[in-house]
């Protein structure tokens, strides 16, 4: 099976030269703008003076100010070809030996993925590097949340590099730390903040792995907690035990899934928009909240829906449908199971006899699961080529110049997190590590 980013050329050129045949072929791209080079949208992002995210699932998303830029790479990795690539990559590697250990996301594409030491979700790559202390660099093909929980919880001699600084995120930007804390004192207002008879305080703060340094930093100082998609449950039962109710971000439906999962009423938790005061609630809905969510989501995940499964579920009788739980909760609801993507990669690795599946995750994992077990068939619930913006953002160009750099001695695109900032945010992942399901 050929990679999204082929099939994404394949499908341009065929819209290019006949609409017609496009359509016939039943695929098409949310943007033709895939097809370029990521050097491409970030000269256009720099000429603009505007930051965005690119072309992909998260195009229509508004990027802050701060959201980090590329500045231009060297034309001689623009204009490599694919072999040439690869050869460099492969001699950077050798070079480096154990000094550079290589970190590749499930959703990042192949074409990437194939030069990672490790490929995992986000906190297992964090791990993951933790077990290779000898290397000097760590090249985090991911996003930048990632790349910050990476030099929290290296060491002080290794270096984080992201190769492409403008893939960032735009759920974990949907919650920053002014708004955080500007909501956290409106509750101060209304719960106070001195605990019940039980000892349990009024809220307690828990961020998603997909956020920003100061806001997991934030949580340490607080009283709160990181969770990820796998241990979500584990981690609110954790928070309940300690607190009268929880203040979650940023994926409301990360959120809702596993507190109604938990058996939380869904009047009991009232979205929070940092826009409006109180959140757009009134006092007496927020004394009742038991979760306070907030208005935020991945623009991946959201892209599924409840009739996606239908069709499925009609042209596949007998499908088995897992998505991802940052979807809506409808379509959660509506599919056979919803697991992080390392539940999605176990379920498909236990499946004994041929089985079909029909995935709602990002377009790069599912792919690269349909070539990894032949026996199955496999397909994404979205019959949209849609990767996530930011991760298609790292290109093999890029990982090529910053190993290439680190062959000369030089750390170029290095993920740096203050000091203050991160010894809260390792007492807030050190709680998580310790809170297992």
């Amino acid at each position: 099976m050929s990679s999204v980013n082929a099939t994404i050329q394949l499908l341009t050129r065929e819209q290019a030269e006949s609409a017609a045949l496009s359509r016939a072929a039943g695929q098409s791209t949310c943007s033709t703008e895939l097809a370029s080079g990521p050097w491409e949208y970030d000269a256009a992002e720099a000429a603009r003076g505007v930051p965005a995210y690119g072309p992909g699932a998260s195009s229509a998303d508004i990027a802050p100010a701060s959201t980090p830029r590329q500045g231009e790479i060297p034309a001689e990795y623009k204009q490599a070809s694919d072999a040439e690539l690869d050869r460099r990559i492969l001699a950077a590697k050798e070079a480096l030996g154990d000094r550079a250990v290589i970190l590749g996301h499930f959703y990042q594409r192949d074409e990437v993925v194939k030069y990672a030491d490790f490929v995992g979700d986000s906190f297992q790559l964090a791990n993951a590097a933790l077990t290779r202390p000898e290397a000097e660099a760590i090249i985090f093909c991911g996003v930048h949340f990632m790349a910050e929980t990476a030099d929290i919880l290296s060491t002080d001699r290794q270096a984080v590099i992201l190769p492409n600084l403008a893939a960032g995120c735009s759920m974990a930007d949907m919650a920053d730390i002014d708004s955080v804390q500007d909501c956290w004192e409106q509750l101060e207002e209304i719960y106070g903040t001195a605990p019940d008879a039980d000892g349990r305080l009024p809220v307690i703060p828990v961020t998603y792995m997909n956020s920003s340094a100061a806001l997991k930093a934030f949580c340490g100082e607080h009283g709160g907690i990181v969770c990820t998609s796998s241990n979500a449950a584990t981690v609110l039962e954790w928070a309940f035990e300690r607190g009268q109710r929880v203040l979650f971000f940023p994926d409301q439906h990360l959120g809702r899934n596993t507190a109604k999962a938990m058996g939380v009423p869904l009047e009991h938790m009232p979205l929070w928009n940092p826009r409006k005061d109180l959140g757009g609630n009134s006092e007496a809905t927020l004394e009742e909240a038991e979760v306070i969510l907030w208005q935020g989501f991945c623009s991946v995940h959201k892209r599924f829906t409840v009739a996606q499964i239908e069709k499925a579920r009609q042209d596949h009788p007998g499908v088995t449908v897992i998505v991802h739980p940052e979807c809506p909760m409808e379509v959660v609801d509506a599919a056979d199971s919803a697991g992080s993507t390392d539940h999605i990669r176990k379920a498909v690795a236990a499946a004994t006899e041929p089985t079909t599946f029909a995935i709602g995750t990002e377009i790069n994992m599912v792919n690269r699961l349909a070539a990894e077990y032949p026996q199955h068939t496999i397909f994404c619930l979205d019959p949209v080529i849609c990767p996530c913006s930011t991760m298609y953002r790292i290109h093999p160009a890029y990982l090529a110049w910053v190993l290439e750099e680190l062959v000369q001695g030089r750390v170029v695109n290095q993920i740096v997190v203050d000091d203050a900032v991160q010894q809260g945010a390792r007492v807030a992942l050190e709680r998580m590590l310790a809170a297992r399901p």
